[in-house]
């Protein structure tokens, strides 16, 4: 049975751990309700725009035109873009992103990854360091994206994409990140960046959309498609940065609940011993008086 030095020493412990993890849940919400704001705001105008943008892109593909953004190519070089956090503490957050990268390539890129031609592109301190140590290629240049999340650095991130994909270093280019869908639900997604996937072909005729262009066809998509796959690595990030907040709120406060139940265990094993303590006292004691009475 522990000393009861050493049962108090623990009982001090886990309730200072407890405190810095109500502290953290309460930071966690207060970003949470930042980042929850965001991404409420921006997701249905980026799934229009990105409506928007494949019928664009169907479009132009089908007319004389050439659009290199949704041009299929046989796929050689893969870049894909895993968002993760900066920081821990958030549950599975992170890992889940790892077995996702991890998943989408023995599924779809096992021979591309065999000769060495996919390369990672993580988003998030704990990606880089997580690829950094695999033997795979890594692009760092946008790891600490999350220390200013702004639309700018966003665009700049989805500019160097679209750049290498123009260029031919890149023939697709995928992005796995958790989606937010509330407080204790995250959903892995990964969803392809470029080249742009037209809509899916369907027999209802009422969903094809027939646009008219002003000033032209070729003016329209160079400057729509761009701000829109902008848009759409932009609404990843900002979901990724909700569902970050969602996941270490939901850990801080199971953190804080197992911290109570092992306050209690640990108050009743420092009850239970220190009632020993007293008893064995006791008895020394009685055993002490019935000596001198004896002697």
């Amino acid at each position: 049975m522990p000393s009861l030095k050493e049962v108090k020493g623990r009982i001090t412990s886990v309730i200072s751990t407890q405190q810095i993890t109500k502290a953290m849940k309460m930071v966690a919400a207060a970003k949470l309700r930042k980042s929850q704001d965001r991404i409420t705001q921006i997701r249905p105008f980026a799934q229009k725009l990105a409506s928007i943008l494949s019928n664009l892109s169907a479009a132009q593909s089908n007319s004389d035109g050439e659009n290199w953004y949704s041009q299929q190519r046989e796929v050689r070089n893969v870049l894909i873009v895993a968002i993760s956090s900066d920081r821990g503490l958030c549950g599975s957050f992170n890992s889940n992103i790892f077995k996702g990268v991890a998943r989408l390539v023995e599924e779809k890129y096992k021979n591309e990854y065999a000769k060495g031609h996919v390369t990672i592109l993580p988003i998030g301190r704990k990606a880089n360091e997580y690829f950094a140590k695999r033997k795979v290629a890594v692009v760092s240049d946008y790891a600490t994206l999350f220390s200013n999340l702004t639309f700018d650095s966003a665009s700049a991130a989805a500019e160097f994409m679209m750049n290498a994909f123009q260029q031919g270093k890149y023939d697709k280019i995928e992005i796995v990140y958790n989606e937010f869908k509330n407080v204790a639900t995250q959903i892995l997604r990964a969803e392809q960046f470029l080249p742009v996937v037209p809509p899916a072909t369907s027999q209802n005729t009422s969903t094809q959309v027939d646009y008219i262009y002003q000033p032209s066809q070729e003016e329209i998509i160079d400057g729509l498609i761009p701000k829109s796959l902008k848009v759409q690595l932009f609404k990843s990030l900002l979901d990724s940065s909700a569902s970050e907040n969602g996941a270490r709120m939901t850990a801080m406060d199971k953190a804080t609940e197992n911290a109570g139940e092992l306050l209690k265990q640990l108050r009743l094993t420092y009850n239970r011993t220190r009632q020993a303590a007293i008893t064995k006292e006791i008895l020394e004691i009685v055993g002490g008086a019935e000596a001198l009475k004896s002697a």
